[in-house]
């Protein structure tokens, strides 16, 4: 129901760009129409056995994708686990309480470059721009999560005697769960954000590239098609992470469904 909603909105408003952008011919703001055909001559008018990708989408596409994803993976990594250690020790969040707040009040983008000052333009400063951005929505939420724990719980484990590994294991990061993954979506939007910024100013491929060179050249259905593109990957990996949240919290749905 939601998912026609949403197409009930989106269509009349691509139908009147389409005509409104025709009828005053404004080469900045080309129609719907030029913008599809300018984004399958770029990226999907490939052979099939390459799923119609194009060799300009494989050299650009692909990679863009792989450093998001490495970003993200990293900061997943050391958000989650320095928030879970974080958010079971009040002592040592109260000692880094301050570090955090300053690291999370500098936007990502101001420290692009610093990273290509001591990195060079590459995957390193590129990851680090992505990492510097994408782990403050997972610590943040690890730390909540993980001091959140019910007390019942954690007394419970007591009772039966489990260990702190036990405890973490079985007990801390369960509870947690939901919010360590709703900092993990966010997050993943951020990195597709940060992935395109990163490619701008320091590399020579990838989809952020490609949009500079398409502005640099002037071509302005290529800037809207790749910016079209980036909704449509931004979309679909969001809905894939959803559904992998989905399957992997059933059980905390169940539990909390009312009898």
């Amino acid at each position: 129901m939601k998912s026609l909603a949403g197409v009930v909105v989106i269509l009349p408003a691509i139908v009147v760009w389409e005509l409104v952008t025709r009828r005053l011919g404004d080469t900045d703001f080309p129609p719907p129409t030029s913008i599809v055909a300018r984004m399958h001559e770029l990226w999907f008018s490939g052979p099939v056995a390459r799923l119609f990708l194009t060799d300009e989408a494989v050299a650009n596409i692909l990679p863009s994708l792989g450093r998001m994803f490495a970003g993200w993976f990293l900061a997943a990594f050391i958000g989650v686990v320095a928030g879970v250690a974080l958010g079971r020790s009040r002592v040592a969040a109260d000692y880094v309480d301050a570090l955090i707040e300053f690291g999370r009040a500098v936007p990502p983008p101001l420290l692009l470059p610093l990273f290509l000052a001591l990195f060079q333009a590459g995957l390193a400063t590129q990851l680090a721009a992505i990492v510097s951005g994408v782990i403050w929505p997972v610590l943040l939420n690890s730390i909540d999560g993980a001091r959140n724990v019910d007390r019942t719980y954690t007394e419970t484990a007591t009772v039966f005697g489990l260990s702190r590994p036990q405890r973490l294991r079985r007990i801390v990061i369960p509870a947690a769960s939901p919010k360590i993954f709703a900092g993990l979506r966010l997050s993943l939007s951020l990195a597709l954000i940060l992935m395109v910024i990163s490619e701008v100013f320091g590399s020579t491929d990838g989809i952020g590239y490609q949009l500079l060179v398409a502005q640099r050249s002037f071509d302005t259905p290529g800037v809207w098609a790749t910016i079209a593109l980036l909704g449509i990957l931004g979309y679909i990996v969001n809905a894939l992470f959803v559904l992998a949240e989905r399957r992997l919290l059933i059980w905390h749905r169940q539990a909390n469904r009312t009898p």
